[in-house]
């Protein structure tokens, strides 16, 4: 398994793969340890998670460099995501035992009875190199404080990052086995499921990936928490604050240099202000700087593959031939690494490549539409549903229109993000369950009914 530089090309570090025996170990070990982490008092758990958050501060320069080298995250992005990697720690470490507190429930006289949460046991975590540090923490960091155990695979070109977070634990004092990467590729991950000694898994990554994860999980009877990919949609109204939307238009279709399953794709534009926000957003995305990562003022950084690259081009160009016009960027660099510019297409027609398909990189589809009926019509028209954001100076317009978008959140007047106060999730081909907030939080426990009857009550109760 080898890390290798998009920037530059340059193989970073080479890994040898996990056997089958150590795989195997490894379950063990977490079985083992579960037994032992899972009656380990919450509070115990949430100060090791307040230390975990410790040790993301006290390291973020080097594991933010170490994204930027292995996946071409700019800098700025990276320390980011370590900062928020410890903010869901943060947020976990004084909320979990307040979201894990036995629910009381009403019941019959001289009786009591409550709902229990209790944790599941090894959870598999199948996880995508866009956001190395903040896919696996968001599911981590609550999911080991409900007292589950984790094992994780992640992708194959991000193994430095894997085998850090593994080390963010260890240093933060958790016991071995509560949290392990597996250095494996997609073709364990199969076995791994189906091992008895596995409970449950999550996936964040394509759809294809899913649907394999899903029908082994599904035949298993295994829980599941899937997080696919998105076509979300960037509706500009008639009312709307044109410069504020162009602005963050471009900001949400480029974050991540583009890679990013929120990431605005589909920009639906209201006629009345069709052509005053194609030139503001057009201007906004050629502003934009792509270069080194590593420079602190560069905004568009290496997609994380050469094949990611040769994909987006030939969606772009694909979009041209259907009809759509090339407004800006749509050629790719004379330069050394695997960088694909800030473009836009303009005029997309609704079977074009841009309109039907996830376009994962840098490159932007504006569709003119005529009324917000029709708006809400072509932002539904699209297999998937994970986000969507909608613009307009009426914010009760606003609530109302996202009421009608099918997608898992919807946020007005703001880009689409992830937050860890905040359930977050897709629907349709995008996914289901939820993570973050409480409702993440309980994806992944054993919501155990205890009702508990004294002996002196009624003996003469209907049952099912």
């Amino acid at each position: 398994m080898e890390s290798v530089n998009p920037a530059t090309g340059e193989t970073l570090e080479t890994y040898d793969d996990h056997t089958d025996e150590e795989v195997d170990r490894a379950l063990d070990r977490a079985m083992e340890t579960f037994e032992e982490w899972r009656e380990r008092p919450i509070n115990e758990r949430q100060v090791l998670l307040s230390r975990a958050a410790e040790v993301l501060r006290e390291n973020e320069e080097e594991y933010a460099e170490l994204m930027t080298e292995e996946m071409g995250k700019p800098i700025t992005g990276a320390r980011a995501e370590v900062e928020k990697c410890a903010w869901v720690c943060d947020y976990y470490a004084e909320r979990a035992d307040e979201f894990l507190a036995d629910e009381v429930l009403g019941s019959e006289p001289e009786s009591r009875s409550l709902v229990s949460y209790e944790p599941l046991g090894a959870v598999l975590a199948v996880m995508p190199w866009n956001f190395p540090f903040w896919q696996v923490f968001r599911f981590a960091a609550p999911h080991l404080t409900a007292g589950n155990v984790g094992l994780l695979k992640h992708a194959s070109n991000v193994p430095g990052c894997a085998r850090a977070i593994e080390e963010v634990f260890s240093e933060a004092g958790y016991p071995e086995g509560v949290f392990t990467t597996l250095l494996v590729g997609s073709d364990t991950v199969e076995d791994v499921i189906r091992d008895d000694r596995l409970a449950a898994v999550t996936l964040t990554g394509s759809e294809g990936a899913g649907r394999a994860v899903a029908e082994t999980a599904g035949s298993e009877v295994k829980k599941s928490v899937l997080e696919l990919g998105g076509s979300d949609p960037f509706v500009v109204l008639d009312d709307a604050d044109v410069e504020a939307a162009a602005e963050t238009g471009a900001q949400a279709r480029t974050i991540n240099s583009g890679q990013s399953c929120i990431a605005a794709k589909r920009f639906i534009v209201h006629e009345a202000v069709y052509d005053e926000f194609v030139e503001r957003f057009t201007e906004e995305m050629e502003s934009l700087s792509m270069g080194d990562p590593m420079d602190e003022n560069t905004d568009i950084g290496p997609q994380a593959r050469e094949d990611l690259v040769e994909d987006v081009h030939e969606q772009v160009e694909g979009s041209v031939e259907a009809g759509a016009e090339l407004a800006v960027g749509g050629e790719l660099p004379d330069e050394e690494g695997n960088f694909y510019p800030p473009t836009v297409l303009t005029e997309v027609p609704r079977d074009a490549p841009a309109a039907t398909e996830e376009v994962f990189g840098p490159a932007a589809a504006v569709f003119r539409v005529e009324s917000e009926g029709e708006a809400i019509e072509v932002a539904n028209d699209t297999d998937f549903g994970l986000g969507a954001s909608i613009w307009t100076e009426d914010v009760e317009r606003g609530e109302r229109l996202a009421r009608r978008v099918e997608a898992g959140c919807v946020f007005v007047n703001e880009l689409v993000k992830s937050d860890p106060r905040i359930p977050f999730g897709g629907v349709k081909n995008s996914g289901y369950g939820r993570e973050l907030a409480e409702k993440g939080i309980h994806e992944f426990v054993n919501e155990k009914t205890v009702w508990v009857q004294s002996p002196e009550g009624p003996d003469d109760v209907a049952t099912e």
